[in-house]
């Protein structure tokens, strides 16, 4: 078809778009009007004759390049409005405006077989930028070959940007976290992208999560995000039950608690309380106090007393208290005091001394949330150093030492329901003189090296490496296989020996909480396995 064909069917429509607006005047009084394709006979209901005429004009933004008005027909209070819209004209030849090439360098002339996909794939562009109401407009240029000549064109309206979040539901939330939050996307381009990201904040937050997702308030002058928060359920009460024998052989009943009371007074903090037996009498004490934003800021108080006893051999108490500071809401650092003394209980212990240790260290901790509610984070790398001054006071010696310890995991996706989680530890005491017994790290067990009897291994240096298969049944349970491996050095046993553990376990949720049952079996290298040596665990995690 010409363009002077073009132009007389433009004409035509104009005319009879005038003739119907001219009739709706005349007839003021009418009340319905409708819009019936010729064709497909679908009949459309609109309100007045304003909206007819725009429906007829939009056809051709929506390739309908030759739309015919055929008739309209007035009966009593109804106006009925016939059209043709004729082909769809998707493949067409594009020409497009100076303004779209020059911002994006997109080649000016092209043939596309699908215009819609064109158009969107441009304007999505323009909403990358910012620009969220921006419009594609196409115009009929003519024919080639047999296929239209469409311009395209942009109308882009302003640009816009983050002014600021307001908090509905749940607003009690720390000051702080509001401005961390305005910080990390005020003034940042309005887009899917950034929306995303702060969906992504509050799907995994330890403390309160989205009713639904970010919705928008756009004003002349602004944009704001509408946050509808809720308080989430965020005290927990962690039980563990193990199974097995002790140094003589002996069956033995030991356990662990864990409980956490989180964000009572609404500032995102958290006082936990740990007790732990395990099957060769000792135990193991903790109470931990975390407050994240001291009087409004981004510095934060960490105090924690553990006190640990080994039947009427020895005890430990230590005291670290600590400041750290936001990097982000991932990432946090921080400087440390170690307090800590040894008291020798039973006098024919003769492997440990009575100390006092005292000194600074700094840390860092990076925690990312998991949007799985069966896995506690998705990655967690914790890491720290600690210059320490010890004085053994029967002797009166003083040494200095140093302390380092790593701990890093990671839940790996690997496809569908598979994942495999990945952990490693490592920790490591230095001094000129011999360490004594008291003062060893001691790990092993549920949470650590698995096979083991809790805090049964004392080294001054050890690391372990762990990898777990687990299998997730819907979002409701997993079943795991584990193997672990690891050495510790005893320098005052002048022992190496390198160990291993394997197990498998099945994770559910009940009405409770979150119920976990555990096999695994820990060995030297070198020594036969023994069935009689499997560790049981069976635990539960209830949050309320």
């Amino acid at each position: 078809m010409t363009n002077k064909n073009y132009i007389f069917y433009s004409l035509k429509l104009f005319l009879n778009i005038f003739f119907v607006l001219f009739c709706v005047f005349v007839q003021a009084q009418k009340k319905h009007y409708f819009l019936i394709d010729s064709d497909t006979k679908v009949k459309k209901k609109v309100k007045d004759s304003l909206s007819a005429a725009k429906f007829l004009d939009s056809l051709a933004q929506s390739n309908y390049f030759f739309t015919e008005l055929k008739e309209v027909k007035i009966k009593g209070d109804s106006t009925e409005i016939f059209y043709n819209k004729g082909k769809n004209f998707n493949e067409t030849f594009v020409t497009l405006s100076d303004s779209i090439v020059n911002r994006h360098k997109i080649e000016k002339e092209f043939f596309t077989k699908n215009l819609d996909s064109t158009k969107k794939v441009i304007n999505k562009k323009y909403i990358d930028e910012g620009f969220a109401f921006s419009r594609i407009k196409s115009k009929y240029k003519g024919q080639k070959d047999g296929y239209p000549i469409v311009e395209l064109d942009i109308n882009k309206n302003d640009k816009r940007t983050i002014d600021g979040f307001v908090v509905k539901g749940y607003s009690r939330v720390p000051k702080r976290f509001m401005k961390n939050l305005e910080k990390e996307f005020k003034g940042k381009t309005y887009d899917d992208k950034n929306l995303i990201a702060i969906n992504k904040n509050f799907q995994s937050h330890a403390f309160v999560s989205l009713e639904r997702p970010p919705q928008t308030l756009f004003t002349k002058d602004s944009t704001q995000i509408y946050l509808f928060m809720e308080k989430k359920k965020t005290n927990s009460f962690d039980g563990v039950i193990g199974f097995g024998n002790d140094k003589t052989e002996k069956f033995t009943l030991n356990g662990t608690l864990n409980v956490n009371f989180r964000n009572m007074f609404n500032g995102f903090e958290t006082v936990n309380l740990y007790w732990q037996r395990n099957p060769d009498k000792g135990q193991n004490f903790d109470l931990q106090t975390d407050i994240p934003y001291l009087f409004k800021s981004n510095v934060g108080l960490n105090m924690k007393v553990n006190i640990f006893r080994q039947d009427s051999t020895f005890a430990n108490v230590k005291a670290l208290p600590a400041l750290y500071y936001h990097l982000n809401s991932r990432n946090k650092i921080g400087l440390r005091g170690t307090f800590e003394s040894s008291t020798i209980i039973d006098s024919l212990y003769v492997q440990g001394k009575d100390y006092n240790k005292k000194g600074i260290g700094i840390w860092f901790e990076m925690v990312e949330p998991t949007d799985i509610d069966l896995f506690l984070y998705k990655t967690k790398i914790n890491g720290g150093y600690d210059y320490l001054t010890t004085v053994y006071t029967k002797d009166n010696i003083t040494a200095p030492q140093n302390q380092f310890y790593f701990f890093g995991e990671h839940n790996y996706h690997i496809n569908g329901n598979h994942f495999l989680n990945i952990k490693a530890e490592g920790a490591m005491m230095d001094s000129k003189i011999d360490f004594s017994a008291n003062e060893l790290y001691r790990f092993g067990g549920w949470n650590s090296l698995r096979g083991f009897n809790e805090s049964s291994l004392a080294a001054d240096f050890y690391y372990y490496g762990s990898l777990e298969y687990r299998y997730l049944i819907g979002n409701q349970a997993f079943f795991d296989v584990f193997g672990q491996y690891g050495q510790l050095n005893n320098k005052s046993l002048n022992v190496k020996p390198k160990l291993y553990s394997v197990g498998l376990g099945f994770n559910f949720f009940i009405p409770i909480g979150l119920m976990s049952f555990q096999l695994s079996n820990g060995n030297e290298f070198g020594n036969p396995f023994k069935f009689n040596d499997i560790k049981i665990h069976w635990g539960i995690l209830s949050r309320f």
